[in-house]
């Protein structure tokens, strides 16, 4: 990494509040959902920003923004940066967009420094990274990796029943560009940690050498309605029951196998939601993680049965959709250590580490060796409008994100 060449900190800052105003909610986060109007006018922003910069911008048939800066060998494959500008309903300031203007502000260095990189530079902004609005998460890099159909992407709806294509169409971002074909030198991804373990161990920079699988199920229960009062405990087909029993036997589960096991009840619809009727039907989120695939599946199977055991005492029916599907990933050791040496160029305390949330790098390394980089956020405390980070640690990761740039796209 040459030792004189630094983001402007304070400009990458000033940006990220100037996004966090699009959509800002009054405890400090903000709503910027998939492509909601506000998601609009951050893309616009973001769109806006890279064309001052002299960055040529296209939009994939998908929605995927990509602004890109030509190399010194035109021949050549990209090197490919960024993150998504979608949020959660209550969400941060920082979760994603951060990868996003980060990318811009590693593309503004190299302008204002007269650096020519051999590889060209691109920047990536993923469409429906957080899948709070269109599930399955990460739609964008998933169709652009191949893991899903174009036309699967576009079909997902939202609980409105509107579909993610009308919504590109309708906010101006169904773009031409085709979301395959294209090649790439390699892909990096800055992002806040979204857990505690940095800021516990007084560290700056995670080097991500993977993540954690991860899997995303809705559990239906079927019982039968009947009046709350009339009606003995032990007449009743209760779907919670069965419920209460399966999430303490989940618990026990990912007990068994922690610390690095995760198992999270996200989401809870009961029908049909009157107070003083028995449930007849109960629709739980269930999302199950470990970053050893081996044992991931393990859990899944030991969910399956439990689940069946526990409804067959209670005298209930079920069903276990599988909705989302993520695969333990190992990053490319060329990006791991490239990440690694622009840490140490810089000084800065790292460690290795896995990703325990999904990232749209996840389905990026399926077509481009790839990295990630971690910056502590305060607590660990991300998916809520608390969610916070340091200017100063800001600042680090987009520097450790400029000199992986440097070293893999090569510096003329």
């Amino acid at each position: 990494m040459n030792g004189a060449l630094r983001v402007d900190g304070a400009r990458l800052w000033s940006r990220l509040m100037d996004m966090a105003q699009i959509g800002a909610l009054p405890n400090g986060g903000v709503d910027r959902q998939a492509l909601t109007d506000t998601d609009r006018r951050g893309r616009d922003l973001f769109r806006n920003w890279c064309e001052a910069a002299g960055l040529m911008v296209s939009v994939d048939r998908i929605g995927n923004l990509f602004a890109r800066r030509a190399g010194a060998d035109a021949t050549l494959p990209p090197v490919l940066v960024g993150s998504h500008l979608d949020s959660q309903p209550t969400g941060g300031k920082f979760d994603g967009v951060l990868g996003v203007l980060a990318g811009l502000e590693v593309a503004q260095t190299l302008n204002d420094n007269g650096v020519q990189t051999v590889h060209p530079l691109e920047i990536a902004s993923w469409t429906n990274e957080e899948g709070a609005r269109f599930a399955p998460a990460m739609v964008g890099s998933g169709v652009f990796a191949g893991a899903f159909t174009l036309d699967y992407g576009l079909s997902r709806t939202d609980k409105a029943g509107q579909t993610l294509g009308d919504e590109l169409a309708r906010i101006g971002y169904a773009g031409e560009r085709p979301v395959h074909g294209q090649t790439y030198a390699a892909a990096l991804e800055l992002h806040i940690e979204q857990g505690p373990i940095l800021e516990q161990r007084g560290l700056t920079i995670g080097v991500v050498s993977g993540v954690q699988g991860m899997r995303w199920y809705d559990l239906v229960i079927d019982g039968r309605e009947v009046h709350a009062g009339p009606t003995p405990m032990a007449d009743r087909r209760d779907p919670f029951r069965a419920l209460c029993e399966i999430q303490q036997q989940l618990y026990a589960l990912v007990d068994a196998h922690a610390p690095a096991s995760r198992v999270t009840f996200g989401d809870l619809s009961v029908a049909p939601g009157s107070r003083n009727t028995v449930p007849g039907r109960i629709v739980l989120s269930v999302d199950l993680r470990h970053p050893d695939e081996a044992i991931l599946r393990q859990m899944e199977e030991a969910f399956f049965v439990l689940a069946a055991q526990a409804c067959e005492r209670h005298r209930v029916t079920h069903r276990i959709d599988a909705v989302w599907r993520s695969p333990a990933i190992r990053f490319a050791k060329s990006c791991v250590d490239a990440v690694a040496r622009a840490a140490d160029a810089l000084g800065l305390p790292a460690c290795e580490m896995v990703s325990g949330a999904g990232h749209d790098s996840v389905y990026v390394s399926r077509v481009a060796p790839t990295g990630m980089i971690f910056i502590p956020c305060r607590e660990g405390v991300s998916h809520n409008e608390a969610e916070d980070a340091e200017p100063a640690h800001i600042t680090a990761g987009a520097n450790v994100l400029l000199g992986a740039v440097l070293e893999l796209a090569g510096m003329r």
